[in-house]
């Protein structure tokens, strides 16, 4: 075996526990650091690109049947590495191996991925691409259904959409990564949390532990596959099968009340905070269990008996704006609240004098860090990306996306994209920080608020629901891929990666995922009926931007009636939700109650869709919160790896079960629950029949 390879075949066990005593860079003293060309090698690109596939494809089955989407750190990182080591062991074993595997290009691969599959997200296939389709515009109306404001979805034109909007971001935060990394010392949590995770792979300890969480991670990916496939024998149409099993009754089963044995939202459940998982379950009470039944009590006062299901001026347009009013709260409330603490810090670190370190009590602990930080620092200032290249980049970029998008969409003028390009980057760094700070991306919510500005500026007659969904992209991705970039950044400074092999990682994985998200959706959308509220993917989102491009275009007057005073009673709700949340967090530190206050944003979420995926989500907390009883460092350590193998077996069964679509072929089997009284009608009717 090659030197430097971090095996732990080749570390004699007497010196296993006292490398696993090192800290930092101690454990890495005798490992060369390759050149940044030599950290992203073609083995490397070959598995980012394997694995970006694999996560688009899960990333967006999540998109179309939620949109609530947890980390993927966890699993990206952990098959990075079980798939390169297993390579490099088996070319080790002949002979053949000219590098070893090092930590730095575990982090290209995780860059890579994680990259490709925040396109699946920021690319918005699931939301605002899809709102502009003329399936989603017919359940809105005939308003706004007319040809100026929709557009037919196409591979053609999202490539070249993706293509000429997902890589300006990038140039937008590159000349801001030593003041972020280095002088204002954000933690980003993610970053932090990734490199960690890392550099712990590389150790003869962590090498072992993760060796058993792949073994996990694989035993739950076939599970959940091999179970996946065999509900697929049983339905064979819609409502049939486990997946509309009425769990507790008929009447609960009406109200989306059920458990549908998902098992990728059990594992969501299990990745995603307790907080969010009951208050996705608080959201379906008061939404599904109560305000909707006493609105349809309403039907032929409030609305027209004479609508179909999926009219936005019926109760389906309560369900729909009611939800954009608390998300909309909820993101409002986030972006003032993050723009202050952005200024506040800033004004902080201008004015601060001095930065104080204590010459008392200086243990070997800080002696190590300080050390950490000095190879660190050095490392990080090796390989400059020259401020000339990013302000070019970025300008060169931004006149190609302008005329390329103002041709995609005409509606979308040049002028305006040029106004939202002026803007980005100051909405770029402020995301960045922010992320820095807290861990949170407000991309979304940016994104919505562009949606608002442009559709009422362009107009409904001049395609205004158009002109905002696009600028809700062109705003996404400059914001998105900034902060994703800043956490690559933050986890290279932490596992010694080059900042340009971070960058041309995160160029390549953007690249990676502009290719893989359309064919991906594109597989879906042509298997399925995708937006299909009561279907299989009913991809909320798409509805809901839509819904608020038709708020910012034809302002109230698309709403239901009574709805406005709804919407703005759950508007501020949300609002409310969000202060009582921050003011016990910073004041009433005893017993932290902050903590078991509902997350807003959660909470609309299930107002569109139901509660049997916040049921599937309580049972994969329930589950986590029994094995953290009882082994909480195993619960810890293996918590992830199988919640990752349940969300990527179900998710990849996908895959084979569109094919079938695909190709006509149908599930045997149709298992479905009827009532004793239908029932009974349905078993005359066969006995007639014979």
């Amino acid at each position: 075996m090659a030197a430097g390879d971090p095996s732990p075949a080749v570390v004699p066990k007497e010196y296993e526990e006292e490398d696993d005593m090192l800290k930092g860079e101690e454990a890495f003293k005798t490992t060369k650091v390759p050149p940044w060309r030599k950290q992203i090698t073609l083995r490397s690109l070959v598995t980012s690109f394997v694995l970006s596939i694999v996560f688009n494809f899960i990333v967006c089955k999540l998109n179309l049947t939620t949109g609530v989407i947890p980390s993927l750190n966890v699993a990206a990182g952990l098959l990075g590495f079980a798939v390169l080591k297993s390579y490099t062991a088996l070319l080790s074993k002949f002979g053949l191996l000219k590098q070893p595997f090092t930590r730095q290009e575990n982090t290209v691969i995780q860059t890579c991925v994680v990259a490709s599959s925040g396109i699946a997200f920021s690319g918005g296939t699931a939301s605002y691409i899809l709102g502009m389709s003329p399936y989603i515009a017919a359940q809105g109306g005939a308003a706004q259904n007319t040809p100026i404001n929709t557009k037919t979805i196409s591979l053609g034109w999202m490539f070249g959409f993706l293509f000429a909007v997902s890589f300006v971001g990038l140039f937008s935060i590159v000349p801001l990564r030593k003041m972020m990394i280095l002088k204002y010392k954000l933690t980003y949590p993610s970053g932090t949390a990734t490199a960690l995770l890392i550099n712990s792979f590389h150790t003869p300890k962590g090498a072992k532990l993760a060796k058993k969480q792949v073994s996990l991670l694989f035993k739950s990916f076939c599970g959940s596959f091999l179970f996946a496939f065999f509900q697929w024998f049983f339905a064979t149409a819609d409502e049939c099968g486990f997946s509309s099993f009425p769990t507790f009754g008929l009447q609960a089963y009406k109200q989306k009340f059920y458990f549908d044995f998902s098992s990728t939202y059990v594992g969501v459940g299990m990745i995603c905070p307790h907080i969010i998982n009951i208050s996705l379950l608080i959201g379906s009470i008061i939404s599904w269990g109560i305000l909707w039944p006493l609105i349809e009590q309403k039907k032929g006062i409030w609305y027209s008996t004479d609508l179909p299901a999926s009219s936005l001026h019926g109760l389906q347009g309560y369900k729909v704006f009611v939800a954009i009013a608390m998300i909309l709260g909820d993101g409002i409330y986030h972006c003032v609240s993050m723009l202050t603490q952005t200024g506040c810090s800033l004004v902080a670190q201008f004015t601060k004098k001095k930065v104080s370190y204590s010459p008392q009590g200086r243990d070997s602990d800080t002696e190590n860090e300080d050390n950490d930080d000095k190879i660190r620092k050095d490392y990080f200032l090796k390989d400059q990306i020259p401020m000339w290249v990013a302000g070019t980049g970025y300008v060169v970029l931004a006149v190609v996306s302008i005329i390329s998008v103002s041709h995609i969409f005409p509606q979308l003028k040049w002028y305006h994209i040029l106004v939202a390009y002026l803007i980005a980057p100051v909405l770029a760094f402020c995301n960045a920080y922010g992320c820095g700070l807290t861990d949170w991306s407000l991309a979304s919510n940016y994104g919505k608020i562009a949606i608002l500005i442009f559709s009422g500026w362009v107009g409904l007659d001049k395609g205004g629901v158009i002109a905002g969904l696009a600028s809700c992209g062109v705003m996404m991705s400059i914001v998105s891929t900034a902060s994703d970039l800043m956490q690559d950044f933050k986890t290279g400074y932490l596992t010694l990666a080059s900042p340009r092999s971070m960058f041309f990682s995160q160029v390549i994985g953007t690249a990676m995922g502009c290719f893989a998200t359309p064919l991906v959706f594109w597989f879906f959308y042509k298997a399925y009926t995708i937006g299909d509220p009561d279907g299989s993917y009913p991809a909320p989102f798409g509805q809901v931007y839509r819904g608020i491009s038709l708020l910012g275009v034809e302002g109230f007057s698309s709403l239901p009636k009574n709805c406005l005073k709804l919407a703005i009673i759950f508007f501020f709700l949300a609002i409310l939700i969000n202060i009582i949340h921050d003011l016990l967090a910073r004041y009433e530190t005893k017993y932290k109650i902050h903590r078991f206050i509902p997350n807003a944003m959660s909470m609309a979420i299930p107002f569109y869709l139901g509660g049997y995926f916040a049921i599937d989500m309580c049972i994969g907390s329930l589950i986590l919160y029994l094995w953290e009883r009882k082994n909480k460092q195993k619960a810890k350590d293996f918590g992830p790896a199988l919640a990752s193998g349940l969300i990527c077996g179900e998710s990849l069964w996908g895959i084979p079960a569109a094919i079938l679509a695909l190709a006509g072929v149908r599930a045997p089997i149709c298992m479905k629950f009827l009532s004793a009284p239908v029932n009974g009608k349905v078993q005359a009717f066969l006995d007639g029949a014979r």
